[in-house]
């Protein structure tokens, strides 16, 4: 009779799963608030310039911003869509995994530019309500972002928690859309 040295054991529990060590969940924490945070007091110590870029075929650099910005939101709106054929929630093909991680690529990769632009050419602007909530929201999304970047390479988290991460950067870029480029189409027309 011959053993299989690699078969299975029956009959001896394995280990117990350990939990979670609490600094999985503080370090992303920790570094999205100073993400954030040195972004917003970057914003606020530095002289704006007034302007960053421009691209050729547009009329200004607010709609190269309305439009890049928009690009990033149907982006985002495919990582939604996404995201829930993942998790069962939607029927999906097999490849919505590379559909969501592509999207959320393409999405920050078309945020990064309006970012600059933000706080190079307009930095860190409290002088009305929408104005406020949009230097706010947008220094926060950039550190909620880095927060799912640091989470999605941790192991044995909790399953609620990378949805409900992904669910607030979703969430707060829709807010940082609708208090710039809606308000920037509303204001001055949907022009190019």
């Amino acid at each position: 009779m011959t053993v299989d040295p690699n078969a299975a054991t029956r009959g001896f529990p394995g280990p117990a799963p350990r939990a979670p060590h609490p600094a999985r969940y503080l370090v992303p924490a920790l570094v999205a608030a100073a993400v954030a945070l040195a972004l917003g007091v970057y914003g606020k110590v530095h002289d704006p310039a007034g302007t960053a870029f421009s691209l050729a075929g547009f009329s200004s650099t607010g709609a190269v911003k309305s439009w890049l910005a928009t690009t990033a939101v149907l982006f985002a709106l495919v990582q939604l869509v996404s995201a829930l054929m993942l998790y069962g929630r939607l029927p999906g093909p097999a490849w919505s995994a590379t559909v969501h991680r592509w999207s959320g690529r393409a999405a920050f990769l078309v945020a990064v530019p309006v970012a600059v632009h933000c706080l190079y050419a307009l930095g860190y602007q409290t002088y009305e309500t929408r104005v406020m909530w949009h230097s706010l929201l947008g220094c926060f999304f950039f550190g909620a972002f880095s927060a799912k970047m640091l989470l999605l390479r941790s192991e044995r988290l909790p399953g609620w928690l990378l949805p409900v991460v992904g669910g607030l950067v979703f969430a707060v870029l829709t807010v940082v859309w609708l208090t710039s480029a809606l308000w920037f189409f509303r204001t001055f027309g949907v022009t190019t």
